[in-house]
């Protein structure tokens, strides 16, 4: 049984793959609380398309992948930016014109040079194929989101719950939501080497809005959604070895059965509140 249970880690890359899946997974979900408490749901699912574009460029041309599909995605946030302040067209119109454009363009690129390009490690990511370099990287972005929140997420909490109010006290709104959208372009470029464009944004939306179903308190999201986010991959990662399946796909079930047991309880302990409250009522009538 022991056996059984230690068998991935007798290979190095299933030990490097199992740690990378499990700190992106983590710091992903730290993020993913921001995004849903923001609203930025979509827009992070954009930009996993988005980044297309600088994969596709760094694979031809023997670029730095993770720099050139960061490029990337910062320019297609200034590009909506860009369109938005120019026209009178709403946020999601801007998104859906900007983003399948870039990703049209990544398809393109693709298209030029087929046999230089693998679109399956794009689109579903290679988790087992990390190297130590790629590794290395993969820390370093980690570590840098972490410090960014770490040090503005009083001021992230503001904007996130009231941006009106954040404006009136002189916090700098504008440069905490670039911030924002840089640290997700940031870790949906390291979960696209992980679970691919297809699934990133899965680990960017779902541990967040499970921790939301649990408790709405900012502080209480950011501990419980890296334990789910971060466990789920870590889980995902073992079982997908035992049962030869996608790790990503794997890891993003396991993140969404997870949502759905937490759905069900919190639904169940809702409708045992309400008929309390209704009781309680009804007696000191």
């Amino acid at each position: 049984m022991l056996e059984w249970l230690t068998a991935p880690f007798a290979y190095d890359f299933m030990s490097r793959a199992i740690m990378c899946a499990t700190l992106i997974g983590a710091v992903c979900a730290l993020l993913s609380c921001f995004v849903t408490l923001k609203g930025l749901s979509l827009m992070g699912d954009a930009l996993s398309h988005a980044v297309v574009p600088g994969v596709a460029i760094a694979w031809w041309a023997g670029w730095p992948l993770t720099l050139a599909a960061f490029i990337t995605g910062l320019l297609a946030v200034g590009a909506m930016g860009v369109v938005r302040r120019h026209t009178a067209l709403k946020g999601d119109a801007v998104i859906g014109v900007v983003f399948t454009a870039f990703l049209a363009l990544g398809l393109v690129i693709v298209s030029l040079n087929p046999a230089g390009v693998q679109l399956s490690t794009i689109l579903f990511g290679n988790l087992l194929g990390i190297g130590d370099g790629q590794a290395l990287q993969l820390m370093l972005m980690s570590l840098g989101c972490v410090l960014a929140i770490g040090l503005c997420w009083k001021d992230l909490r503001l904007v996130c719950f009231d941006e009106r109010h954040a404006w009136c006290i002189g916090l700098p709104v504008r440069r905490l939501n670039a911030l924002l959208l840089a640290l997700l372009s940031l870790m949906t470029v390291a979960g696209l080497q992980a679970v691919g464009a297809l699934l990133v944004m899965a680990m960017l939306i779902t541990p967040g809005a499970t921790a939301w179903l649990v408790s709405h308190r900012l502080g209480h999201m950011l501990c419980l959604a890296p334990v789910c986010g971060g466990g789920s991959a870590f889980l995902g990662s073992w079982l997908s070895f035992h049962t030869n399946t996608s790790v990503g796909g794997t890891i993003v079930l396991l993140q969404t059965g997870l949502f759905l047991v937490v759905l069900m309880i919190s639904s169940c302990l809702g409708r045992r509140r309400t008929r309390r409250m209704v009781a309680a009522v009804e007696a000191t009538s």
